[in-house]
């Protein structure tokens, strides 16, 4: 009778009535059923199985064990996993529907994979029950989580043992445990083993395979037989590299619009970050212009894509039709200021408007939106501004710690770098490797040589951190600037991955201020050899060789310039006009002996009197110095 009713508050007045009646008393059957219909309906339901438990444990029925699964079943699904929780502990007897009910909801919640590992060893301990394959199914993730590779390969041998590895699923959770635990290689030959692989299958290790191509994957899976779905699509295009062929990118999208999959909006918004990244952002706008619906993640994809691609008048565009129909979120804001901080042709009164509007929306204070506010200023000159988006930063997480650092390192603020990493630190927040860089950088600009190298040579040890090719470059050109060309050139030579043209080009301009003409050449040489159409390498060696007075050299740079078409680039720089003055605002830009502006004599005559107004003020102060001493 009660298993008929479709409505749990017709179950749970039906429930009531029974025990209020004493005629008919509830059983546990009762409850289980009830509390079954509840499960899983909001918070309408989980107001309900509240209500039912307090009944239960009125009829004295809530230490059922079906009853207490179902109680442990309904709180789970509800997202109460504290209630969960105290229910199964107060269970008297568990059965495998108790363990697999508890262990299932807290692996789901996903928040807590230490606890999930920690209640199925628990479990294992229980001698009167034995693991199935939803308990290994659900448990196999949390290692993956946690990265417990050992603890991972103990319960895929356990499955074997149980003779449950064969189902897909098993398969499938061991594959991406095997990836997030920094085995690829396992998870591969485990793919290949499979005897039977699902979407869910492929799709897996395309969206975690770094190593593979992802398009090859995609067409192994359909050889394979297995029709890829939306989010097979999804990963697929967040897979891309950034700097592959175009034709891939339009190929995926033509296999979208074949099986129909770029109607849903999911494929959609990847399609146009994925034309983002290909660097074809026209592409990019007509996917947005045929979406039937624009939803806000559409509009940040696109203002997104805009601002990666420097198309900083086409982003703004863009945030001015969207505000019209949709209230912009914090994505949107973050996307639309980076793109003004990214380009400096581009007005800062732009970025305050955004500020300001950000704030009336109550997102100034939110960490996306603070940490790009932090960056824009601290970009554009104004450090006092920054630190002021950083006070009145709510929840400081690590976007904020490490906008606000990268803004003190950029302006050359050792103290206060070194000052808000400690606090960083000391407020539980782990550094990665854009911190440790910022810190770094800080202690280049100061000089501090032994903490930066302390700090460097650290960072895999305290912090987890293996350091990056842009961290080796930084400590080359400290120590380069420090003089310790030889240190400098042993450490660029320990890089992993090869010198990289950063660390050379530091090196470089450390051998022209110490004057190491033989080093020069030396890296000049595998300089010019990995960016032969490069001026950068060409000019400072041609430098050192004037400064030594060997002009030989000079001669011999200038000479291999012209064979290989190499031409010094010109070097601009931006004025900004009428910015914070209430007047239109535009930018003129200019370069050395720049004659195009139509009152270039005007502008030259004024130069050169403020030129000498700067000298004879220097020589003011130059004898008042010589005066007192």
């Amino acid at each position: 009778m009660l298993s008929a009713l479709p409505d749990p508050a017709e179950a749970l007045a039906f429930a009531s009535w029974m025990l209020r009646s004493g005629d008919v008393r509830p059983d546990a059957i009762t409850f289980t059923v009830a509390l079954s219909l509840a499960a899983g309906r909001g918070e309408g339901g989980l107001g309900i199985a509240r209500q039912l438990h307090a009944l239960a444990s009125r009829a004295g029925l809530a230490a059922d064990v079906f009853v207490g699964n179902a109680l442990v079943t309904a709180y789970s699904r509800g997202g109460l996993l504290g209630a969960a929780r105290r229910a199964f502990e107060e269970m008297p007897a568990r059965d495998l529907v108790s363990w697999n009910a508890m262990i299932c909801g807290l692996a789901q919640d996903g928040g807590c994979p230490a606890e999930v590992v920690r209640l199925f060893l628990r479990m294992l301990r229980d001698d009167a029950v034995r693991p199935d394959r939803i308990s290994v199914c659900s448990v196999i993730p949390a290692c993956g989580g946690e990265g417990k590779l050992e603890l991972g390969r103990q319960v895929h041998g356990l499955g074997v043992k149980l003779g449950v590895d064969g189902h897909v699923s098993i398969g499938n959770v061991l594959v991406a445990m095997y990836y997030k635990c920094g085995a690829p290689t396992c998870g591969r030959k485990l793919l290949q083993s499979m005897g039977e692989r699902d979407v869910i299958s492929w799709t897996t290790i395309i969206s975690m395979d770094e190593d593979e191509d992802a398009i090859a994957m995609f067409n192994g899976m359909r050889r394979d037989g297995v029709s890829p779905n939306e989010v097979t699509f999804v990963a697929l295009m967040s897979a891309l590299p950034a700097g592959c062929p175009a034709r891939d990118g339009q190929m995926i999208h033509a296999v979208c619009l074949k099986t129909g999959v770029s109607d849903k909006a999911a494929a959609s918004n990847s399609l146009i970050t994925m034309y983002a990244k290909l660097r074809r952002m026209d592409d990019a706008r007509t996917v947005f212009d045929l979406m039937p619906r624009r939803e806000t993640i559409a509009w940040n994809a696109l203002i997104s894509g805009y601002a990666q691609n420097e198309r900083c008048s086409d982003a703004l565009e863009a945030f001015s039709w969207m505000v019209k129909c949709l209230r912009p979120d914090e994505t949107t804001f973050a996307s639309v200021i980076s793109a003004v901080t990214g380009v400096e042709t581009v007005s800062m009164a732009y970025g305050e408007a955004y500020h300001c509007q950000a704030m009336k929306l109550g997102l100034g204070a939110s960490e996306y939106v603070s940490g790009t506010l932090i960056d824009m200023y601290a970009k554009r000159g104004s450090l006092e501004e920054s630190g002021k988006v950083f006070d009145g930063t709510a929840h400081r997480s690590l976007i904020a710690w490490t906008a606000m650092i990268a803004a003190n390192a950029k302006h050359g603020s050792y103290d206060a770098v070194m000052g808000l990493f400690d606090d960083m630190v000391r407020s539980g927040v782990d550094p990665d490797g854009v911190v440790l860089l910022s810190v770094l950088t800080a202690c280049r600009y100061k000089g501090e040589v032994g903490t930066g190298k302390e700090i460097f040579d650290s960072m895999a040890a305290e912090h987890c951190v293996e350091p990056w090719p842009e961290h080796y470059a930084c400590v080359v050109d400290m120590l380069g600037r420090a003089g310790r060309l030889e240190e400098a050139e042993e450490l660029m030579m320990q890089m992993p991955s090869g010198p990289s043209i950063s660390a050379l080009q530091s090196l470089l301009g450390a051998c022209r201020i110490h004057g190491n003409a033989d080093m020069a050449e030396r890296v000049a040489d595998v300089l010019t050899e990995s960016e032969p159409a490069e001026s950068g390498a060409y000019v400072l060696l041609s430098n050192i060789y004037a400064e030594k007075g060997d002009w030989g050299g000079v001669a011999k740079v200038r000479r291999q310039m012209r064979e290989r078409g190499v031409r010094k680039e010109i070097g601009f720089s931006w004025v900004d006009f009428g910015a914070g003055t209430g007047e239109s605002t535009h930018l003129h830009k200019f370069s050395s002996d720049d004659t195009t502006h139509p009152r270039t004599e005007e502008i030259y005559r004024v130069a050169e009197g403020l030129g000498w107004e700067m000298k004879l003020l220097k020589d003011h102060l130059r004898m008042e110095t010589e005066s007192v001493s």
